[in-house]
């Protein structure tokens, strides 16, 4: 079963392949994404990766969070699910 990762704190200058690269030494990555602003089209400074293995998912959390990529310490962690739409 998959297992999805927050990013935190990444750097603007940090490109999916950058984050990819750092991320796929711990397993197989199913999924990769860092956000960005609708208008600018630059990051958020955010993303998710998901692994195909909740195993490595934790291998990645536990060696990945502080680590310094292009000048920032990640934050990794368990993604928690999407908020509920408040009305």
């Amino acid at each position: 079963m998959s297992k999805k990762v927050f990013v935190g704190n990444i750097a603007w200058s940090v490109s999916e392949d950058d984050l990819g690269n750092s991320f796929s030494q711990y397993g197989e990555i199913e999924d990769l994404v860092i956000l960005k602003d609708r208008y600018t089209h630059r990051s958020r400074g955010f993303g998710f990766v998901t692994f195909v293995n909740d195993e490595d998912a934790g291998k990645a959390i536990d060696a990945l969070n502080g680590f310094n990529l292009n000048g920032r310490d990640l934050v990794v962690n368990e993604a928690k699910p999407p908020r509920k739409e408040r009305y």
